[in-house]
């Protein structure tokens, strides 16, 4: 069986993306990625760029069709999106191989509008004692969908969204690999299969 393909889809820094090629790179992660596609330019299209990943740009929410062509021309096998700011229509035939990850415990601090920063104010303004982040399956609808992976860290005194949004990113490196890998596995993608 080939090496499954990943499409990742970012809008921001870049470090989920980045963090998935480290995990392949280091023998973690059994898939390659076939291409980045940033939603608008960015740091993370430009550190994916300098990373001798196929990377490019297509602005604003993407229409199900164009999405489509994207995808098979990357011959894509699993779309990761990883900060990824649009909402994503679910083309025909990729109803379970779309990925998101946020950083928080959903269904808690989720839906339109609640990325980044914002979510880790409010997980801190709603005295929360536990955050974490979650990867679910993408439904077409902001953070819906069944839930994959699940991973905690502790919402310490003091925290500010800074440190607290660090925490989160720490645990999130190891959910989204281990999400792709269970993914990949109940589609019968991995090297296994």
């Amino acid at each position: 069986m080939s090496t499954p393909r990943l499409a990742i889809f970012i809008s921001g820094g870049g470090r989920t993306a980045l963090n998935i090629a480290d995990q392949i790179d280091n023998g973690q992660l059994d898939a390659q990625i076939a291409v980045v596609v940033a939603s608008r330019p960015c740091a993370g299209h430009d550190r994916c760029k300098e990373r001798g990943l196929p990377v490019m740009i297509e602005r604003g929410e993407i229409p199900e069709a164009r999405l489509t062509e994207i995808l098979d021309e990357a011959r894509a096998d699993l779309v990761c999106l990883a900060g990824y700011l649009k909402l994503m229509p679910i083309p025909a035939g990729w109803q379970g191989r779309v990925l998101n990850i946020h950083p928080a415990l959903l269904p808690k601090h989720g839906g339109p509008g609640m990325f980044g920063d914002r979510v880790h104010r409010s997980v801190l303004e709603s005295g929360e004692h536990i955050s974490g982040c979650t990867v679910h399956i993408c439904d077409g609808e902001f953070d819906r969908g069944p839930i994959v992976v699940q991973k905690s860290c502790e919402v310490l005194p003091g925290d500010t969204v800074d440190t607290l949004a660090e925490r989160v990113f720490c645990v999130e490196c190891a959910a989204y690999p281990e999400a792709i890998r269970t993914t990949l596995k109940t589609l019968g993608l991995d090297a296994d299969a």
